[in-house]
């Protein structure tokens, strides 16, 4: 298998846990800041322990690791971002807010990676737009904030995973993991005293909440984002952001099966899905026949 078709495997693979964490986001019953803080410090108290953690850590400059640690602020106020949108909408719209993703990576990606500008991928990804207004206009009044809040959370998933893809050869994935991840959570930390009803919050869950906690931080978040970073090494940060577009399709699947989202999605929900997979699915096959001409 080529280096090329393993990092395909490897970020689909991601792509399926990834769909797991709207899901989980939903069932637990803690708050956005809360569930966000106390994932990325289950997943930091277990790098910790790591021996070779440690060992790349001390390997790194002092400006990979400033690099790293601003990356990992951006890792944090996405996933703040993106609980909060589950919370204020519901798992599958959040999830399909991520669609925004590629129009974002299409023009941050040039710029913080150094390659030349290609209007075809900018326009691949804007054609999957139609699909998320199709969703958003299907959707009760109450959760357009959510929405919105979702967008934002595209946002700040291009960013991270465009400087990710410019400096993941620089250090070992799960050193660099434990990194940003480390320092999302210093940042939330300091944060928490800032936000009204934060600091207060951030106390021991229970029981339910504990064990859907491991599975998300474990299973569905250290799993994957280390993965993710050794497939990035072979793929391009919008080849990659556009593997990651098929999350909410997942998402969508496991919230009709596991929360019976369905009553709460219209046809134009499904036909706004279809479009976005559509325009997913255009892109590898378009840039074959590109560079085959």
């Amino acid at each position: 298998m080529s280096p090329s078709a393993r990092a395909q495997l490897q970020i689909h693979a991601c792509v399926l846990l990834w769909g797991f964490t709207a899901i989980l986001g939903k069932l637990i019953s803690l708050p956005a800041f809360v569930l966000v803080w106390w994932r990325m410090l289950l997943v930091v108290a277990a790098l910790l322990l790591w021996p070779g953690f440690w060992r790349g850590l001390a390997q790194l400059n002092a400006r990979l690791l400033g690099i790293y640690a601003g990356i990992g602020i951006i890792v944090a106020l996405h996933w703040l971002t993106f609980y909060g949108a589950i919370k204020l909408a519901n798992a599958s719209v959040a999830a399909v807010c991520m669609a925004f993703a590629p129009v974002f990576v299409a023009l941050v990606e040039p710029p913080l990676v150094g390659r030349r500008f290609e209007l075809r991928e900018l326009l691949i990804a804007v054609a999957a737009i139609p699909g998320v207004a199709l969703v958003v206009g299907g959707t009760p009044a109450d959760m357009q904030i959510g929405i919105l809040i979702g967008a934002v959370s595209a946002g700040l998933a291009a960013l991270f995973g465009t400087l990710n893809k410019r400096y993941v050869t620089h250090a070992d994935p799960i050193v660099v993991t434990g990194v940003e991840l480390a320092a999302g959570t210093l940042f939330l930390t300091a944060a928490a005293p800032l936000l009204p009803g934060a600091a207060g919050s951030l106390t021991v869950p229970g029981l339910n909440d504990a064990v859907l906690l491991l599975v998300l931080s474990y299973v569905c978040t250290l799993l994957p984002f280390a993965l993710s970073l050794v497939a990035l090494r072979e793929l391009s940060a919008f080849s990659a952001q556009l593997a990651v577009s098929l999350e909410p399709i997942y998402a969508i699947v496991l919230a009709i099966v596991l929360l019976g989202e369905q009553r709460e999605l219209s046809p134009a929900f499904y036909v706004g899905v279809v479009i976005v997979l559509l325009a997913v699915v255009a892109h590898p096959a378009l840039t074959r026949r590109h560079y085959a001409g």
